[in-house]
């Protein structure tokens, strides 16, 4: 299995001229994103997920001995899908601003998906969103209630013939180490209080 941080995003909704990845909790948000990954001992092999947005964020994650994959930086899904073309194998795939992410959460999505599905995302419920004070755009409807896209997902690349049409299924984990992504000054503010 691979671990894949997606880290070349432009950090633009924190309105910070400081490389969003960079920003300190203890350490460079990215780095708690690597630690978690390789702390679990679930892949064998990590791969970040850069682009010309993220120079300073590419050159600390390659310090940190881990592989790096340049990609244009034009949107999440467009840089996620050029690099699934390019891998040919089970990936867990993470955007590389949860600091609250730990190699035990990791583990225990490695161990509760099924290998069988092509695509399964980790999802919260808003409600479980909303008891964090978090906010959220990326609302889906699973089993009639509204859930929120965490940002991780485990990928089975070699059963995927076209990314236009692959079913997603949905695992979901209420925990705060999945579900605090920082796009905002205010979710960098909430995480000091966790």
């Amino acid at each position: 299995m691979i671990g894949l941080i997606m880290a070349g995003g432009k950090g633009t909704r924190m309105q910070s001229n400081q490389e969003k990845l960079l920003l300190e909790y203890k350490k460079p948000l990215i780095l708690h994103v690597i630690d978690a990954l390789k702390n679990s001992n679930c892949f064998e092999k990590i791969i970040a997920v850069t682009s010309p947005n993220s120079p300073q964020t590419h050159k600390i994650i390659a310090e940190n001995d881990v592989e790096v994959l340049e990609t244009s930086g034009e949107n999440f899904v467009t840089d996620l899908n050029y690099v699934l073309k390019k891998l040919d194998d089970y990936i867990f795939v993470t955007s590389g601003d949860l600091p609250l992410l730990d190699e035990n959460i990791v583990k225990q999505i490695v161990d509760t998906t099924n290998p069988e599905k092509i695509w399964t995302s980790i999802v919260t419920t808003t409600s479980f969103q909303s008891s964090l004070n978090l906010d959220s755009e990326c609302i889906i409807s699973f089993n009639g209630k509204d859930h929120i896209h965490t940002g991780i997902s485990i990928v089975n690349s070699n059963k995927i013939k076209n990314l236009d049409f692959v079913e997603e299924d949905y695992l979901v984990i209420n925990d705060k180490r999945v579900c605090l992504n920082i796009n905002t000054k205010n979710d960098f503010e909430l995480l000091g209080r966790f």
